[in-house]
């Protein structure tokens, strides 16, 4: 065999040595590339479908989502956090159904744009416990039975919990005005606030 020829086999061996490693590190590379690719083209999406970045922290957690500038903090709780405690009633901002705590302080969440909570702290009723121990307003809805059907339920709670915060020793006719946002259809008011009452006779004890 010519030297000529060994050195075009050895090139052609080369060659398809070259193929074979480029096909194998295509293969190792392709889960990441197609990551990639995914990642940018939802992007792409997000922005075509007139969708903006929006940072805030639920529950102690950092929440960083994509949301069109018409959501509400309600529909980004239930709907793309799938923090389903929160309930949406009427829907206009008038039951208190949907409460949830903004910096502490009881908002209504279906009445309120999502960017409008923007580098704020919510809280839902799912982030009321601690531990797996309820929040001491609502171990006191369990032990005054501040409820019936339960439906406004996590809105009352929120309420209170936002009124405990407002104030280390309400009296009944402050927990009366501060409470009543919130309305309930199987008109358990006694209760609600006798369940508030003992929340803070708890506290001061």
């Amino acid at each position: 065999m010519s030297e000529e020829t060994k050195s075009n086999k050895f090139s052609r061996r080369k060659f398809v040595k070259g193929i074979g490693s480029s096909i194998a590190g295509g293969y190792i590379l392709s889960p990441a590339i197609a990551k990639a690719a995914k990642k940018i083209s939802k992007e792409a999406k997000d922005f075509s479908e007139g969708k903006v970045p929006l940072s805030l922290k639920v529950n102690e957690s950092v929440i960083n989502v994509m949301i069109e500038p018409r959501t509400t903090l309600a529909e980004l709780l239930r709907d793309e956090l799938k923090l389903t405690g929160t309930k949406v009633v009427c829907n206009h901002g008038e039951c208190g159904g949907c409460t949830v705590l903004l910096n502490n302080k009881a908002v209504y969440s279906c009445h309120l744009l999502a960017l409008d909570a923007a580098g704020k702290d919510v809280t839902t009723i799912e982030g009321l416990s601690s531990n797996g121990k309820l929040h001491k307003i609502q171990q006191a809805f369990v032990d005054e039975d501040g409820l019936q059907c339960g439906f406004c339920t996590p809105g009352q709670v929120m309420a209170a919990a936002a009124l405990l915060y407002k104030y280390s020793k309400p009296d009944k006719q402050q927990i009366m005005k501060e409470m009543s946002g919130n309305l309930c259809r199987c008109a358990a008011y006694p209760n609600i606030i006798k369940s508030v009452l003992s929340a803070v006779e708890k506290s001061n004890g």
